[in-house]
């Protein structure tokens, strides 16, 4: 009976062992034979890496590149570009993460900045299309290839749920509540390891599939300019002047006027002090060398 309730530990040592969890540190013993009882908790701890790369059963893939970068184009209306720009990236399938604007004011239009998810296989088309908005003041994209990186997590993904679904297949037949607990943590383990690289994988493939461009919306300061070109406006162009002129100096006025009266409120206060030392009687100065009268 005894040699019956260890039969699931070797057969949990097996897959682990196939799974490719340092399977070759204990799939056999010296002799080459089975794996052996008492081995088996060793080998189930060290089944907890998460070295599942199979090279020579993993077809390369297409090369994954990650594109991002940013647009700056001088508009006439920001806020009319910045419409026509959603619309574009929507009909190309793409989508808005971002949007902030800035109202106009004294002169300027304001501006507007997007974050576009722009499909990576009609990029250029789009950008193309984006360029139309206006006057193109600065273009930059950069590329990130992430072909390894998500090689590497496909074939661990790949290997986790073979492992997974080998420990289910053992957890089915288990009889033994050792083993029970043994095969219940290791899935639980794996199955959280799987989320964590399926979750890093759906970011890469959002990155690759979709690029990043930050568009930004200016506007070039349109205050008004009026210059004369016959006799009549010349002279609305000398009465403005001179009415400026006169408003100016009002308005220099007002700012000066304080500074004046305190000033002269400071120059009368001189002016009194200087007048009552002058009126006061001045003493009689004897002279040393004039003979004195005697009585």
């Amino acid at each position: 009976m005894r040699r019956i309730m260890f039969i699931p530990a070797a057969a949990i040592v097996a897959t682990l062992a196939l799974a490719g969890c340092s399977a070759t540190s204990g799939a056999s013993d010296a002799s080459g034979g089975s794996v052996s009882v008492e081995k088996a908790p060793e080998l189930l701890r060290d089944s907890q890496s998460t070295e599942f790369v199979q090279t020579d059963t993993i077809a390369t893939p297409d090369r994954q590149v990650i594109t991002t970068g940013y647009v700056t184009i001088t508009v006439e209306k920001p806020m009319d570009a910045a419409a026509e720009a959603i619309r574009i990236t929507e009909q190309s399938g793409g989508r808005v993460d971002g949007r902030t604007e800035t109202a106009p004011i004294n002169g300027n239009e304001g501006s507007a900045t997007l974050t576009l998810r722009i499909p990576s296989d009609t990029l250029t088309a789009t950008l193309d299309k984006l360029r139309k908005l206006g006057a193109v003041q600065e273009v930059s994209l950069n590329s990130s290839d992430v072909t390894m990186a998500t090689q590497d997590l496909d074939a661990r993904i790949k290997a986790l749920t073979a492992s997974i679904d080998r420990l289910l297949g053992l957890l089915a037949t288990a009889t033994d509540t050792e083993n029970l607990i043994t095969l219940e943590t290791a899935i639980s383990d794996r199955q959280t390891e799987l989320e964590s690289l399926e979750s890093q994988r759906r970011y890469y493939a959002d990155q690759v599939s979709l690029s990043t461009v930050t568009l930004n919306l200016v506007s070039d300061f349109t205050a008004p300019v009026a210059e004369p070109d016959n006799f009549f406006s010349g002279l609305i162009a000398g009465w403005n002047a001179f009415v400026a002129f006169f408003a100016g100096l009002l308005v220099a006025l007002g700012v000066a006027l304080p500074w004046l009266v305190f000033l002269g409120v400071i120059a009368v206060i001189v002016v009194v002090l200087v007048k009552r030392r002058a009126a006061r009687p001045q003493p009689a100065i004897i002279d040393a060398a004039d003979p004195i009268d005697a009585p």
